[in-house]
């Protein structure tokens, strides 16, 4: 999803931050009044929840190549040593 519009209302003591996607595609981001003291603060919190919720290693937003893609953790520097790996 390419996010090409947000939306911040705030109704019934909760943020609604509707992000709206380049084909059509739309994701609220729903937080307690408590988590942001204004609009702008509100979005830059759903910005930040998105992110976190972005798999490490993406593709720019672009789908995994294969099943092995979608599970990497994207380390795939020779410089970097394997997390975990023994030899």
């Amino acid at each position: 999803m390419y996010v090409s519009d947000a939306k911040v209302t705030h109704r019934h003591k909760v943020w609604h931050v509707d992000f709206f996607g380049d084909a059509g595609e739309q994701l609220t981001v729903r937080l307690p009044e408590a988590a942001a003291a204004s609009e702008e603060a509100a979005l830059d919190r759903a910005r930040e929840m998105m992110v976190q919720l972005t798999p490490f290693g993406t593709r720019g937003g672009k789908p995994s190549l294969n099943r092995y893609d979608s599970l990497s953790n994207g380390n795939f520097d020779d410089d970097q040593p394997l997390v975990g790996v023994k030899h």
